[in-house]
């Protein structure tokens, strides 16, 4: 089985991405899996771009994107991704596109493909504050997420979705009262999620309640 994992790098005022360090870290085979990471840049286009060549390059089972979500406490799996971009501050190129489709020819969303509510059910067996998002923005985790799940659907049998990671400790010491979650936590998170995604790879996702009310 071969898994595609890709990582942004710092954007906006960060100097570090959670994303693109847990990338460097976590091992290159796991369960049998081959893991192909691809650190992305934080921009429009480009970074679908790239993982489309990578895609074409490998043939994946799986894809699973990270990305930094800065101000959550959680370790968050994205339920759904968006046909927007709405942005409110420039990619790392300049861009700030305004109520743009992504994909003219896309669905207005698509839902994630691997198990997110299995992944989430580990990761609080193993003590590791996890929930289930319903939003993934409209910046460029949530392009990235539409575009992994389009591209998933044009290349056939390929199941995808994105990993939303909180701040690390160092980039929280001048913004008080923000959550962090330290590198190795996370890292054992996105293991612990690229093995459920292993595992239920050929399976569907489990029947527990995860919604919320607002």
């Amino acid at each position: 089985m071969k898994i595609l994992l890709t990582g942004f790098d710092a954007f906006g005022d960060e100097k570090i991405n959670p994303a693109s360090l847990v990338l460097e870290k976590i091992p290159e085979n796991i369960d049998g899996a081959d893991l192909y990471k691809e650190l992305i840049p934080t921009v429009f286009g480009k970074s679908a771009s790239i993982i489309e060549e990578k895609i074409k390059e490998i043939r994946p089972d799986i894809i699973i994107s990270l990305g930094q979500a800065g101000g959550r406490s959680h370790i968050t799996v994205e339920r759904v991704a968006i046909n927007i971009d709405d942005a409110s501050i420039d990619d790392n190129e300049g861009n700030r596109p305004v109520d743009r489709k992504i994909r003219e020819d896309g669905e207005p969303a698509y839902f994630a493909t691997i198990p997110i509510k299995a992944i989430i059910n580990k990761l609080k067996e193993e003590k590791i504050p996890a929930a289930i998002s319903n939003t993934a923005g409209t910046y460029v985790c949530n392009h990235v997420m539409y575009q992994d799940l389009y591209l998933a659907s044009k290349y056939k049998n390929i199941r995808a979705g994105f990993i939303h990671l909180p701040f690390l400790p160092d980039q929280v010491i001048d913004k008080n009262g923000l959550a962090s979650m330290d590198l190795e936590t996370m890292v054992r998170a996105v293991e612990i999620a690229v093995k459920i995604s292993i595992e239920f790879h050929n399976r569907d996702d489990i029947k527990i309640a995860q919604g919320r009310t607002h």
